[in-house]
């Protein structure tokens, strides 16, 4: 059963990865960014669920990164290849996500905007 504590926790994990993690503030900024571009140029249903899910996936991507990273950081203190490599291998999922919502960015966004330049200046 899921208690008001498991939330107390989620939430202060999150809070310390907005903290701690500058990355994750970039891409809290992004997700802003598209929540409030998708109601200023009425992007429909089914096209803000892409958007949604895309501002999840690399949330997640990022919180999964930074709790492997600081757990990395425990086990090893010392220069170990085998830390590096996992921790490179994290910062590319990180860096796929991103990518991955860019493209639906791209999608759904250039359209609209397009539309409206052409509409409003020429």
């Amino acid at each position: 059963m899921v208690t008001l504590n498991s939330f107390k926790y989620a939430v202060k994990g999150m809070r310390e990865v907005i903290k701690s993690e500058r990355n994750a503030k970039i891409h809290l900024f992004f997700a802003g960014l598209a929540i409030v571009g998708s109601i200023i140029l009425k992007v429909g249903v089914l096209e803000f669920l892409f958007v949604f899910t895309s501002i999840i996936l690399v949330i997640f991507a990022e919180i999964i990164n930074t709790a492997i990273e600081k757990t990395l950081d425990l086990i090893s203190q010392e220069n170990n290849h085998a830390v590096e490599l996992t921790k490179d291998m994290m910062a590319a999922a990180v860096l796929l996500t991103a990518i991955g919502s860019l493209v639906v960015a791209f999608v759904v966004f250039v359209p609209r905007i397009i539309e409206l330049i052409q509409k409003y200046f020429l």
